[in-house]
């Protein structure tokens, strides 16, 4: 029977991030994923703000274009754009970032498995066993980095997240690059936004055309690709979409006895925007320190592990609040009242207002001064009482 101090359920960003971490800090570290290739299949729209590599000293290998504008379309097609000087985030090739992820980790001494499934984990005062295939590993600490699957949480008595929505999303050739749009209104995606992302590779230009919605999501997904493929040049448009389910809340529970959830695994994504690279990475490093510190202590008990749901919380919580606060708000509005909305970003300073406070990662200020923004106020609020 092999044994770690640290197996990782889970070889995305966040557990092959976490997994150099602890390794560099000495920790035996093993990571099971579950696919047959690290970075596949992608689900992930692949953005990430411009200043999560220097912040987390990601690797830029795998970067393909900068954005510097999007274009915001309302459903009656009233559009608002905005740009900045700088970049407001990167396009990644996200298998290509997660198998850069991987290569660190096992630089620092971790071991990464592909097509290594954990069918079960047993929780007991000595440590966790868990079976791999037919293989079986002891492990002191299992951390849950397994994306939006809970059969684990829920087991644990960890919870599930309070809400999901259902994306699509496919990669598709175009002949153009354009910016990047958010498409709203509840025949557009109900619940969510569509988007076109553009892509520049090596051999040429492409789209991520994607939705997230509460339903009809494969409709949704038809829809906003013959809304922008022509305009963009799509080639191959009958290609079918990936598929997946994104948690839109935190679980009920992060830590337990040996245990530890991280990143979408734990819940933690943008309740606006279903985002979830930079927080699986900044839960990743907040569960690291927690469990280095606990594994030279000996200390895995749940009372001390609980230290990192404190700490996520000390920095996302508030973010989080006023992320739901608005998607509570905005998925009651009628498609009326968002091209009211949009009306008035042409005419009432609420474009001072995004430019003053907007962050790619933290939506948190730009929520606040909006909601205080009397003309804004009365058409988000009126929907609460309708």
């Amino acid at each position: 029977m092999q044994s770690v101090d640290a197996l990782i359920v889970g070889g995305g960003p966040g557990g092959l991030f976490m997994a150099a971490r602890l390794a560099e800090r000495g920790v035996r570290t093993l990571v099971c994923e579950e696919h047959a290739r690290v970075g596949d299949p992608v689900h992930c729209t692949g953005v990430l703000s411009a200043d999560s590599f220097p912040r987390f000293d990601l690797p830029d290998s795998a970067t393909l274009n900068q954005l510097t504008a999007v274009r915001f379309v309302s459903p009656g097609g009233i559009p608002v754009e905005y740009a900045t000087p700088s970049p407001l985030a990167t396009v990644i090739d996200r298998p290509a970032f997660d198998r850069a992820l991987g290569d660190r980790a096992i630089a620092a001494g971790a071991e990464v498995l592909a097509g290594a499934r954990v069918s079960a984990l047993e929780v007991e005062a000595a440590g966790v066993s868990a079976t791999i295939g037919g293989a079986m590993v002891h492990a002191r600490l299992v951390v849950l980095a397994c994306g939006a699957n809970y059969g684990f949480q829920r087991r644990f008595g960890f919870g599930l997240p309070r809400a999901y929505l259902h994306t699509a999303q496919r990669e598709l050739r175009a002949s153009r690059v354009a910016d990047v749009e958010l498409h709203f209104g509840q025949h557009v995606a109900p619940g969510g936004f569509a988007w076109a992302v553009p892509v520049v590779r090596p051999d040429g230009p492409y789209v991520r055309v994607g939705v997230m919605a509460s339903r009809d999501v494969l409709g949704c997904y038809a829809r906003m690709l013959k809304r922008v493929g022509e305009r963009c040049g799509v080639t191959h448009p009958d290609l079918p979409p990936r598929q997946k389910i994104l948690p839109l809340g935190a679980i009920d529970r992060t830590f337990g006895e040996r245990m530890l959830a991280i990143g979408d695994a734990a819940g933690l994504v943008k309740p606006t925007t279903g985002g979830g690279i930079y927080y699986s990475i900044v839960s990743a490093a907040l569960a690291a320190d927690v469990a280095v510190d606990a594994l030279a202590r000996d200390r895995l008990d749940a009372e001390t592990l609980s230290a990192y749901e404190r700490a996520w919380r000390a920095e996302l919580a508030d973010e989080f609040e006023a992320q739901h606060e608005l998607r509570d708000v905005v998925t009651k509005l009628s498609d009326q009242a968002i091209d009211n909305f949009f009306e008035l970003a042409h005419t009432d300073g609420i474009m001072p207002i995004v430019r003053a406070t907007a962050r790619f990662n933290e939506h948190r200020s730009l929520i606040r001064a909006i909601f205080k923004h009397p003309p804004a106020r009365r058409i988000l609020f009126r929907a609460l009482v309708a």
